[in-house]
């Protein structure tokens, strides 16, 4: 009605509520133009992604300037405690293994936040190719088999033929890793880590199961949330980020799948990662064929 009274374009901003089972608003932006005859074009575009992406990142800077005070506070600490003890060479040891254990935190973080960053601006496709899992599982369990073995951690991987995936070999291999990693982190010594790869119809189902500390109900909502700890002074013991679960989801759907939880205190996790399985076609079987003289 503006529009049409005053001749001139107007832009206004519109929240609407989404549908039930949905959360949030819709964020459009309407701009009407008037034309001839009374009649008035409604340009509407649709910001409500733009507007998530922006708040996403507010919070990812927020939280990571936040985690970023710790290691660094306590490695300053640490620096002045160690120029103050510089004659007793036993506190001087302490204080110097202490600080090594906040620069390797401090290292951990921000490679994680690397990670998740690249992750959540780039699209696997562009360099994407044909993944054989049972190899990239063989090479993650390979990659945490230390710190498995430093546990007593027996690793069990069993791994299923034609469970192929299409996408970035370095994401897909950096999630499970990180499910590995989890995994061990929150195991008792002595227990057994189980990963299987299989087929299951249009998808593949890389499969973690752990005998670990279990993750409360209430709690498995907020686990692939960055920075959430179910345990914060469990992590700090293990040195983890928070960034983990959620590196392992983004990898995830960014390759059009998803990550599943099962959990129960006591008992242990169940973390399912669900891929799209790359399936030959007619063309990948396809030979030559010789033609006779």
């Amino acid at each position: 009605m503006a529009a049409r009274a005053s001749g001139e374009t107007t832009v206004t901003s519109v929240s609407i509520l989404r549908p039930p089972l949905r959360t949030g608003d819709w964020d459009l932006r309407v701009r009407a133009i008037p034309l001839d005859f009374d009649w008035v074009l409604l340009v509407i575009d649709d910001l409500s992604e733009e507007n998530r992406v922006a708040a996403v990142r507010r919070d990812f800077i927020a939280n990571v300037s936040h985690e970023l005070k710790t290691p660094v506070g306590a490695v300053a600490l640490l620096s002045e405690a160690l120029v103050a003890a510089r004659d007793d060479p036993k506190a001087v040891s302490h204080f110097a293994e202490k600080m090594q254990i906040e620069t390797e935190r401090l290292s951990n973080l921000i490679q994680d936040v690397i990670d998740l960053g690249r992750l959540q601006g780039e699209d696997p496709l562009e360099n994407a190719r044909v993944v054989p899992l049972p190899e990239i599982a063989d090479s993650a369990v390979e990659f945490v088999r230390g710190a498995a073995d430093a546990k007593n951690i027996t690793l069990a991987l069993s791994a299923a033929p034609d469970s192929d995936v299409f996408g970035e070999r370095d994401q897909i291999e950096t999630a499970m890793r990180n499910v590995l990693a989890n995994a061990i982190a929150y195991s008792s010594p002595h227990t057994q880590v189980a990963i299987s790869v299989r087929p299951n119809g249009a998808i593949v189902e890389i499969t973690v199961r752990d005998q670990g500390i279990g993750i409360p109900e209430t709690e498995l909502d907020r686990i692939f949330e960055r920075f959430y700890r179910v345990d914060a002074a469990r992590s700090r013991v293990t040195g983890g980020t928070g960034l983990g679960l959620s590196i392992v989801r983004n990898v995830c759907r960014n390759h059009g799948g998803d990550v599943q939880v099962w959990s129960a205190p006591g008992e242990g996790s169940t973390f399912t990662l669900q891929l799209p399985r790359y399936q030959k076609s007619s063309q990948d079987n396809s030979s030559s064929i010789e033609e006779k003289p």
